[in-house]
């Protein structure tokens, strides 16, 4: 996908990957909306972008809620027209410290799910219908590693992560042949504020950088035809081309 021109949407952007991509989309000449609930830290990456030459615009909304879909899709598409890429990279591990699953509550989970999940698939299903009269559309799932490895304690979000992997596969096959497609990306451990709150012990130094991530992001948005609808890409693997490397389903 040729980005210059394109209307964007990115959930969770005003800040670590959310923000990094924002800019790398702005960059390269996208028409980008940005959301996050906290309007201070939106505004402030909106306003980092457009100081840098690029189009960007903040819409204030929480994806867990069913009633700000609407007017989130509505006001993107007063603000940058009718979405060719969509981004669900708004994300909760839910309570902290982390726990494990015989000590989550059945409320906690549903709270993960609404966020990581139900949110996503609510936020397709009202772009979706524009991208399918288009003939061409893409939407890019932020996954995860825990969503394949059973790592104790990230259960609500590993859970979480596993069945937005499996949204994309199920809808990338339903609408084969539309010119809708579907990825999942996991862009590995980055040294952003969420994991911190989850590995507080975490070196940085050995975390990716979340700039570095959109870069690679970029690629894979350039390759998407190329690649296997549904598919789920390890976004940092290395490979002399990083942007093919795809994991196993």
């Amino acid at each position: 996908m040729d980005l210059k021109g394109r209307a964007a949407l990115v959930t969770g952007g005003s800040r670590g990957l959310g923000a990094a991509l924002g800019r790398a989309l702005a960059r390269e000449g996208a028409r980008v909306v940005l959301v996050a609930r906290g309007r201070a830290a939106l505004e402030g990456v909106v306003a980092e972008i457009r100081a840098a030459g690029g189009e960007a615009h903040a819409l204030v909304a929480d994806v867990s809620r069913e009633e700000a879909i609407p007017p989130l899709v509505g006001g993107a598409a007063a603000l940058v027209g009718p979405l060719d890429l969509l981004v669900h990279n708004a994300s909760t591990l839910g309570r902290l410290p982390l726990r494990l699953l015989l000590e989550t509550e059945g409320d906690d989970l549903q709270r993960v799910l609404e966020t990581n999940l139900i949110g996503p698939f609510r936020l397709t299903k009202a772009v979706a219908g524009a991208m399918l009269v288009r003939g061409r559309g893409l939407v890019l799932h932020i996954s995860s590693d825990a969503a394949v490895v059973g790592y104790p304690r990230w259960g609500a979000y590993g859970i979480s992560k596993a069945a937005l992997d499996h949204l994309a596969r199920i809808a990338a096959a339903e609408l084969q042949g539309t010119g809708v497609r579907f990825l999942s990306l996991d862009p590995g451990e980055m040294n952003t504020g969420m994991h911190a709150d989850a590995v507080p012990e975490a070196d940085p130094a050995s975390l990716h950088d979340p700039t570095r991530v959109a870069e690679r992001i970029l690629a894979v948005i350039e390759h998407a035809e190329s690649l296997a609808d549904g598919a789920r890409i390890e976004v940092m693997a290395s490979s002399p081309h990083p942007s093919l490397e795809v994991a196993g389903a």
